[in-house]
């Protein structure tokens, strides 16, 4: 095989996961041609004491049983060194990968099919915000972390990049910096704020018009689980000027820019329960965060001890602390709170130009370079305005504000929450945490509890009147701007929602958030719409019935919770579906279907066979339903509603057309029961599996093994095999006993060791490995200064 040829197989498959390791049949010629195989990517896997030099002073790396990183330092500094080491051997391509997508050099690889991609973040300016991210970060006690973590991981990269992914694709990775890491945080706040919604509904409106964009989009779900129940989580009332016309975009410009949105399915569940309502009188947090799932995973497990801190949890690779975890005084995670951080404008332009506030300015206009491997190279333009940068494409344009394009102190929050000693130094840290907005749990040990939505929050203004933000403003006329906002600089964040108004309840006896709307009264706009709120229902259901019950809370309760696998649009459906079917004329084929779907519980579970129908039916109800009209004007299935609405839908609503709702669901049912058997299912399993996490090569031999396992997309025990999204995290915490966690996969992203998928049999069947703060497993790696043995 060619080194073109190779190259080109891979193409897309970092960008978009494409399956396309059939090409590489036999893999075993394959393996043949790549030289790590002989050296550095075999001795990655051994497990054996090596000594190496640090500038920073003595630090040790014990893995334990699940490849997890004990890491142990005299210093921070040293700690920090030693962790971008473990990072960079462990994660090395996972980490350049992220990298290069984000400045928009994945190209340079793999060719001209991640042309797209590079494009986008070019003209999204990510590298420049991190720049900027830096230069605020650089200075703090965080910073001289960053830096150390930033020596270590290129002690890997430049001497031993022993991932087997650079062989495959013949590059040696450029040294790490600490602009890098911060672009890691771009990253992480991009894939959960960055959304193209508001373009969307008003590319509906056009083409089906207000009326209809309003109905299948709506700002609200009825329904009583807000995460903050009773209550406002401040004063005031939400303010809610609507929008005022529709600015015209096309489907083209529109699709383009979604394939670099935050993926489908993105989410998290978490909730804490205070002493109150526990056994042991202590209270317990507990996570799962909603994530797209590959191989190797998006978390990397660390377990850090210093003289002064000790802390364990789950960090993306590239970042040096830990996210989401616990240390000796509590335990925090994170949902995604929906907040709307993003907002689009359209200019008047001429000649270079863009109008704005009565004169004309031109566009901060740079020419970039896209290197391509094996193709022409591609010239870019990006352009900025005041507001931020502009993306164009075959002539359409939009002006861009997002809250991640200017400099954030998220970094230094992480970093103190593992220094925090209780309530009042985790307030003052999630203080800091300007990107992106999420939902806090936190507990300690001394009984305290916290819910907060952390992130910077912008409040729009027109002609003086504050609104919402699900338009496209007239950005020549300054409508809808941040103040205090700077692009690629420095934030004031003066005109931003206030940090005591942000939604928030301290000590609350229970709290549960799962990407449902926060609270029913904000003070203040805060977003332009919230997932389904499915899991959020469930969660509170459970929550209330066992604190009703007079039963207390414990850990195995909570991991029950996690593996609850009950699906609310099958409980509210599937008696609607079978009797309509079982009135409708000659559906005597299908009984075993309606008798199966009759006795069923509605719990998503791989042994189900009316799980199975109801996954295949629900998809073809929503395309009967929806694909008529949509295609007439030139709309695909990205742009049909949620689930909610259409299981809300009246059942005399205009979207069945000639036929009757029942009519509808009944076709739906003969064409999910003809897809099951030309698919040779037989039970959920058979459709719900593992084989939908791919790794970003799309390379069969680096993919992890096929095994079914529970949950759906709307259920608490979440899996989305459509996409693949889901539990990217278990955790649960305890603040009085064990502590128990499990990634889909494993923590190394060494093809050759044992701990690539050793989790993976336990995270499909609901299991969980301990989670502790004691340091475990035998010296692997020794730092010591002036020594590299």
């Amino acid at each position: 095989m060619s080194r073109d040829l190779t190259r080109r197989a891979l193409v897309g498959a970092i960008l978009a996961g494409g399956a396309v390791g059939t090409a590489f049949s036999p893999v075993r010629g394959y393996l043949e041609r790549f030289a790590p195989l002989s050296g550095s990517a075999w001795e990655a896997t051994e497990e054996t004491d090596r000594t190496v030099e640090s500038p920073y002073g003595a630090a040790t790396v014990r893995y334990d049983e699940y490849g997890v990183p004990n890491v142990t330092g005299e210093t921070e500094e040293a700690l920090y060194f030693a962790v971008g080491y473990t990072q960079a051997r462990d994660r090395g391509f996972q980490l350049d990968l992220q990298r290069r997508q984000m400045r928009g050099e994945l190209s340079a690889v793999v060719g001209d099919a991640t042309l797209d991609s590079d494009e986008f973040h070019v003209k999204m300016e990510f590298a420049g915000a991190a720049r900027a991210n830096w230069q605020l970060l650089g200075e703090t006690r965080a910073g001289a972390l960053v830096e150390a973590y930033t020596t270590g991981v290129n002690r890997v990269l430049a001497n031993d990049p022993s991932a087997i992914e650079f062989g495959l694709l013949e590059y040696d990775p450029d040294p790490w910096t600490p602009v890098d890491t911060m672009l890691m945080q771009k990253q992480i706040a991009w894939n959960l704020t960055g959304s193209f919604r508001t373009l969307r509904k008003a590319l509906v409106a056009n083409r089906l018009g207000r009326r209809a964009a309003n109905d299948l989009y709506p700002n609200r779900y009825d329904f009583d689980s807000p995460v903050i129940r009773n209550g406002n989580g401040g004063a005031g009332n939400q303010a809610n000027r609507g929008s005022t016309g529709s600015h015209a975009v096309e489907p083209e410009f529109v699709e383009w820019l979604g394939q670099f949105e935050s993926p489908l399915g993105v989410g998290s569940n978490n909730w804490v329960v205070s002493g109150e309502y526990t056994e042991s009188g202590a209270p317990i947090v507990a996570n799962d965060p909603h994530l797209s799932l590959m191989a190797p995973p998006v978390w990397y497990e660390m377990n850090l001890r210093t003289d002064d801190v000790s802390v364990r949890g789950v960090t993306f690779p590239g970042v040096p602390f830990v996210v989401i975890g616990e240390n000796d005084a509590g335990a925090w995670g994170f949902t995604n709170a929906g907040a709307d951080v993003i907002d689009f404008y359209r200019y008047d332009t001429r000649n270079g130009e863009y109008r704005y506030e009565g004169g004309w300015r031109e566009f901060d206009t740079e020419r970039r370079e896209i290197a391509v491997s094996g193709g022409e190279d591609r010239q870019v333009t990006v352009r900025k305005t005041v507001h931020g940068p502009v993306i164009e494409r075959e002539g359409r344009q939009v002006g861009v504000a997002w809250t991640g394009h200017t400099a954030t102190r998220t970094t230094h929050a992480i970093y103190e929450y593992s220094r925090c000693s209780g309530l009042d130094d985790m307030l003052a840290a999630t203080k800091r945490f300007d990107s992106p907005t999420q939902s806090l749990v936190y507990a300690d040990r001394d009984g305290d509890t916290l819910f907060y939505v952390t992130g910077k929050i912008p409040i729009r203004t027109v002609d003086g009147e504050e609104v919402t933000g699900d338009r496209v403003f007239d950005g020549s006329a300054g409508e809808g701007e941040w103040s205090g906002f700077t692009p690629f600089g420095t934030s004031s964040w003066e005109g931003f929602v206030p940090f005591d108004e942000k939604p928030h309840v301290v000590n609350p006896d229970y709290l549960g958030s799962a990407n449902q709307r926060v609270v029913d009264r904000p003070t203040h706009y805060l977003a332009e719409a919230y997932s389904d709120p499915y899991r959020g229902i469930r969660i509170y259901d459970l929550l209330d019935r066992r604190a009703n019950s007079g039963t207390p809370m414990d850990p195995a309760f909570m991991k029950r919770m996690q593996r609850d696998a009950l699906d609310l649009r099958a409980k509210a459906l599937t008696p609607v579906l079978v009797r309509a079917a079982r009135k409708a004329d000659d559906t005597g084929d299908l009984t075993d279907s309606l008798d199966a779907l009759d006795a069923w519980d509605y719990r998503m579970e791989r042994d189900s066979l009316a799980a199975l129908v109801f996954v295949h039916w629900f998809e073809r109800y929503r395309d009967l339903t929806f694909s008529p009209a949509f295609e007439r004007h030139g709309l695909d299935e990205s742009y049909y509603p949620a689930d909610w609405v259409l299981h809300h839908l009246d059942p005399d609503s205009r979207w069945f057309g000639d036929e009757s709702r029942d009519e509808v669901m009944v076709r739906a049912l003969r064409r999910a029961l003809d897809g099951i058997e030309d698919a040779g299912e037989g039970t959920y399993g058979d459709y719900n599996t593992t084989d939908a996490i791919d790794h970003p090569l799309g390379l069969d031999f680096l993919e992890y093994p096929t095994r079914p396992t529970d949950g759906s997309r709307a259920t608490v025990n979440n899996y989305a095999v459509e996409n693949p999204t889901g539990s990217s995290w278990r955790m649960v915490v305890p603040m009085d006993g064990p502590s128990a966690g499990v990634l889909p996969g494993g923590n190394s992203g060494n093809y050759f060791t044992d701990h690539y998928d050793d989790q993976l049999g336990r995270w499909a069947d609901g299991e969980y490995k301990p989670m502790t703060l004691e340091i475990r497993g035998t010296p692997t790696i020794s730092f010591e200064r002036g020594s590299d043995r």
